[in-house]
């Protein structure tokens, strides 16, 4: 059994206080899933973070079976209670290359050898820890896997692989920090189903934070309710999920789109891509499509199935083996995927927001704005033509830097060794732009996004989780862009922050007209978001049409029985 008593934890920020954890105090039993919820920043992680051991805190204890733990115990303490709590943290893939098995192997191996090596076959307890692994393995379903590598297996069999590694620890306590976060409807439903199946045959205290009313109404026995460091509400699921929904804005109406104008047209795309697993490749095989002047569109489908491959190369960033990829440009129909002068006028015209957005630490909002106004303001693109042309800069190479922004830092160091160049030289082909330039930018953007103006001079860690979405959507759009292309971005947002966003998204359709484009896993927020929904499956269209007939599709096709619940009467 786990009991937390008035646990107090205080950050230092600009040498103030601020208080993250106020006396939290609860207590969960064997063989019990505790769900925690609230809205993002109220304390939820950095609250399991210290029952992991691996945070500090200023007062308060916590027991679990017959050890305590205050905030003034000492390191030994902490070591032997560490290795009785597992924590599965979001977003966390860190798995050991070679065979799946071998992490399972490697994690046993810790009790005999003090590290993660790999046992020698002459080892004494060499048979006991295959075997062992091996029941692992089974536990979470993937013995059928075992001897495949680590790295060629489906985001879902690597959150259940992480998960394994966990249990191969016999922890007492089990912490998951959204352990289905970006992921599929189908995938989610295997990780919950998981986790609902080692409940009982661990039969020890399960802690499980998510974002997600339905993946506490599917697995919480109870749910504590955070706000602002402090437990509202602990109680019966559905109660306390009522009670943190009722504050969540109305939904506000789609535009209305009378005509179906093409923007876009997507005509027989073939492309191979590489393993996503063993024995398969991702094909995509005369593909077509047309993106629709002012339309919201969603592109939908399983973990794997091709979505972001799509995305990048309708983004340009991606060269397909065959077909066009033709945007509308000033009457003509202009093929992103061929190098030609016009395609950076094509890449002015296009914003791009990725899984992993983030806005930079230490940096202004304004300032990360400017350099934005600097690549795609107005006038910007011909003073970068005429500077490259006077540095002896190519059109090829310009075409390349230009594209940086939209792309990963591996991408981007990559490319940049290739030309030989620095981030510097951003500063001598792009026009400076003036505060007075960035508050005129982003007074109408603002506006339309509900964020109010002194955001421009705050940095990141002083905005709330929905500001700081909302200011990275402002930086996309900060540049007059005809289309905005999204991938995943809101992936982790509760469902308070996520409908503040959704609105924004609608009101910035409705006041700028901007054709937006949008792959997502969660289903409400693509029921509520777009006019038009796609469903991907194995890199082809399945099918396309209104969004909650096409993600009733892809919930019926994933067999998502977590989502039977009605979670609109909740937020009545």
């Amino acid at each position: 059994m786990l009991e937390v008593s008035n646990i107090v934890k205080e950050y230092d920020f600009n040498d103030e206080k601020k208080r993250v954890l106020d006396n939290i105090s609860f207590s969960v039993a064997n063989g019990e899933i505790l769900g925690i919820t609230g809205k993002s920043g109220c304390g939820k992680t950095t609250l399991l973070k210290i029952l992991r051991g691996i945070e500090g805190f200023d007062s308060g204890s916590f027991k679990l079976d017959e050890q305590t733990i205050t905030n003034e115990s000492d390191d030994d303490e902490i070591r032997e209670y560490t290795p009785n709590v597992a924590i599965h943290l979001q977003r966390n893939f860190a798995i050991w290359n070679g065979p799946a098995i071998e992490n399972i192997i490697r994690r046993l191996n810790f009790k005999y050898e003090g590290d993660e090596s790999l046992p020698n076959e002459c080892s004494f307890h060499y048979e006991e820890v295959m075997e062992e692994a091996l029941e692992y393995m089974k536990l979470v379903g993937l013995e059928h896997k075992a001897l495949h590598t680590s790295s060629c297996l489906s985001g879902g069999e690597k959150q259940r692989l992480i998960l394994a590694r966990q249990l191969a620890a016999k922890p007492k306590l089990l912490l998951l920090d959204e352990p289905v976060t970006m992921t599929g409807p189908g995938t989610k439903q295997e990780m919950l189903d998981l986790i609902k199946g080692i409940k009982g045959k661990l039969n020890i205290p399960i802690i499980v934070v998510s974002h997600l009313p339905e993946v506490h109404m599917y697995l919480s026995d109870r749910l504590a309710y955070m706000k602002e460091g402090k437990i509202i509400e602990t109680g019966g699921t559905e109660k306390v999920l009522r009670n943190f929904l009722k504050d969540i804005e109305d939904q506000i109406p789609l535009r209305e789109i009378k005509e179906k104008e093409p923007v876009l047209k997507v005509k027989d795309l073939s492309n191979r891509f590489a393993l996503i697993r063993v024995g398969e490749v991702l094909k995509f095989e005369d593909l077509s499509l047309d993106i629709n002047k002012g339309e919201i569109t969603a592109i939908i489908g399983q973990s794997g199935s091709g979505k972001t491959s799509l995305l990048k190369m309708i983004e340009g960033l991606r060269i397909p083996k065959q077909g066009d990829i033709s945007y509308l440009h000033e009457g003509e129909w202009l093929n992103i995927a061929e190098f030609t002068r016009q395609r950076l006028d094509l890449r002015k015209k296009i914003s791009i927001m990725h899984q992993e957005f983030t806005l930079s630490p230490h940096s202004t909002v304004r300032e990360q704005m400017a350099f934005r106004l600097r690549l795609k303001g107005k006038g910007s693109l011909e003073f970068a033509r005429k500077k490259a042309a006077e540095l002896g800069i190519s059109d090829q190479a310009l075409d390349a830097l230009y594209s940086l922004p939209d792309i990963s830092q591996d991408e981007k160091d990559k490319i940049l060794r290739e030309l030989n160049l620095t981030m510097d030289i951003y500063a001598k082909l792009f026009p400076f732009i003036t505060v007075a330039d960035v508050d005129q930018h982003a007074e109408e953007v603002f506006d339309a996004l509900d964020l109010p103006m002194e955001v421009l001079s705050k940095t990141p860690y002083q905005l709330s989780g929905g500001e700081h979405v909302r200011a990275y959507i402002a930086l996309a759009l900060a540049t007059s862009p005809e289309i905005l292309i999204l991938d995943e971005p809101f992936g982790d947002l509760d469902p308070i922050t996520l409908r503040d966003v959704t609105n924004s998204l609608k009101n910035v359709n409705t006041t700028f007209g901007t054709s937006i484009i949008f792959v997502s896993h969660h289903m409400d927020f693509v029921k509520e978001a777009a006019h038009r929904a796609i469903l991907i499956d194995d890199a082809k269209i399945i099918m396309d049409g209104e969004p909650e007939e096409v993600c009733n599709k892809l919930i019926e096709m994933s067999k998502a029985t977590y989502l039977d619940h009605d979670l609109k009467e909740l937020a009545e």
